[in-house]
């Protein structure tokens, strides 16, 4: 067993020994005594307990199912929007492509744009990358002589 499944374990064998000393004629500091939690804490349970306790059979505690509708919705337009946006990225990339040469597009591109990196950049426009770091090395002497 891991430490972590030996803690869970402790903890829920507590809470089982509390649950039954509070069925019984045990004071508040009788049960903190022997469950080495501090009085104030049992109190702060109890009050917990039978504050929520009407909630436990309550079929909408909290709100719950309407945070689990509201969290659905945005999850589906946030799909609906990725989708869009793939669709307009796909469109723009194709007619961009058809309709500028390779030195307009290179003329587009920003190499220090805060958010957009120029390999992303380059992609975009449908340029390759290394491309644009390519430098022509002049023949060597030797090879103009042949």
């Amino acid at each position: 067993m891991t430490k972590l499944s030996i803690l869970v374990s402790q903890i829920i064998d507590t809470f089982r020994n509390l649950g039954n000393d509070l069925r019984e004629d045990k004071s508040v500091a009788q049960i903190a005594s022997e469950n080495s939690i501090h009085p104030n804490q049992l109190h702060r349970w109890k009050k917990q307990a039978l504050e929520n306790f009407s909630q436990l059979f309550e079929e909408d505690r909290k709100g719950e199912k309407a945070r689990e509708a509201e969290h659905e919705r945005q999850l589906n337009q946030l799909y609906a929007e990725i989708g869009r946006l793939s669709a307009q990225l796909s469109w723009l990339k194709k007619n961009l492509a058809s309709t500028l040469n390779r030195q307009e597009r290179l003329v587009m591109l920003e190499p220090h744009h805060p958010s957009l990196p120029l390999k992303a950049q380059a992609e975009l426009l449908e340029v390759s990358y290394s491309s644009l770091f390519y430098q022509p090395v002049p023949p060597s002497p030797s090879c103009s002589r042949m």
